[in-house]
């Protein structure tokens, strides 16, 4: 069984899907893994750490030539594929909703690609969960961006020349990313809010310190919504949350946006308007702007100033941490390949509740369901 990782080709990616770390145990595994020369410079890991945990070193051409298994961060380009083996796996997070054309690419070529994103929220599936463990980073990261964008401290500071006060944080979303947002922002000592439209999330707030923002009186989600995300809202329910938010947000320092549904456009959360009630110097760190933001008027990529408030959105925000978020992506993977693995074949062997949910591509065709009609 022979797993190449080649390097990642992305503009402005620069995480990679195996670690010395993993790689030592794939090897364990029975598994041959070649790894591209250079694949990990970005994430600070050279080619000799990856040699010294009994990889193969060599090109592109070289390290995917019969392999079994592709292991990737984002979609590799099928062209780069032509010399794996026959039904090799591809997997990685394939983003097949909005790169359909690599999707039928892998079907034409007789590929199976795998997309880790489509990895089921059930509780055999966490440890393999890619868009937990890199959510869980950016979370973070967007307090960190917000905080050395905003003119002022976090924390309160009692000091001889006066009081500094602390900063008033507004996270909108608790998923992973959210709940992992309002950690950071208390740590660094902030007075933070939160709001989300699953009313089980109320708890989770209140467990970490911050003060939850929910609109009452008109019925939210109950509980997690379809695969643990929320779900559309009522037109009722939209109103009243625009009438709380904007009430709320005239007074926040800081507000991290995180809400995202696959596979549609980011759901608008922040309006101009609202953007222009907020204090000069406030900022907005939008971590749905991949997907259009949550806030109007984010550009990736880009420090937008609108209103005397600072709009900010990385397209790939894990990529600004890319050691941590390639050793925990590398996890994911090796959690996955592990948990099949057959050793009499020596290989694994997928069940049909995370096999058919992942599997895009199959025996020439596209055969995920989500993909389909």
């Amino acid at each position: 069984m022979r797993i190449a990782v080649p390097a990642e080709r992305t503009p402005g990616e620069t995480r990679v899907a195996a670690t010395p770390e993993t790689v030592r145990k794939l090897v364990a595994l029975g598994a041959v893994v070649a790894v591209e020369s250079g694949a990990g410079r970005h994430a600070s890991i050279p080619d000799e750490d990856y040699r010294a945990a009994g990889a193969e070193l060599g090109s592109a051409d070289t390290v995917l030539a019969g392999a079994d298994i592709v292991f990737a961060v984002q979609a590799p380009d099928p062209a780069l594929l032509g010399g794996v083996t026959p039904g090799a796996w591809v997997t990685a997070i394939l983003d097949p909703f909005t790169r359909r054309d690599r999707v039928d690419a892998y079907a034409a070529a007789g590929l199976e690609a795998l997309a880790m994103e489509f990895m089921p929220r059930i509780t055999r599936a966490q440890s393999m969960d890619v868009l937990s463990s890199q959510s869980n980073l950016a979370g973070y990261k967007a307090v960190l961006v917000a905080a050395g964008v905003y003119g002022r401290a976090f924390p309160m500071m009692m000091t001889a020349a006066g009081t500094v006060s602390a900063a008033k944080c507004f996270v909108m979303g608790v998923g992973v990313a959210g709940l992992q947002a309002i950690a950071t922002a208390r740590r660094l000592g902030a007075q933070v809010s939160a709001t989300d439209v699953r009313s089980a999330t109320r708890e989770q707030i209140q467990s970490l310190g911050a003060k939850p923002i929910f609109v009452e009186n008109v019925a939210g989600i109950e509980g997690e919504g379809s695969g643990g995300y929320a779900g559309e809202m009522s037109e009722e329910y939209q109103r009243a949350q625009a009438e709380l938010v904007s009430a709320h947000i005239a007074r926040q320092d800081i507000v991290i946006t995180t809400a995202l549904i696959p596979g549609r456009a980011a759901p608008r959360l922040v309006t101009d308007a609202q953007v222009a009630s907020m204090k000069p110097g406030s900022v907005i760190f939008d971590l749905a702007a991949p997907q259009g933001g949550n806030v109007e008027g984010t550009v990736p990529d880009q420090i937008v100033e609108r209103h005397g408030v600072k709009i900010i959105g990385y397209s790939n925000t894990p990529a600004h941490l890319p050691a941590d978020a390639s050793a925990l992506y590398a996890r994911n993977l090796f959690n996955f390949v592990s948990a099949f693995w057959d050793k009499e074949q020596g290989r694994p062997i997928l069940d049909e509740e995370i096999g058919d949910a992942i599997r895009l591509t199959r025996g020439g065709s596209v055969v995920n369901p989500r993909l389909q009609g």
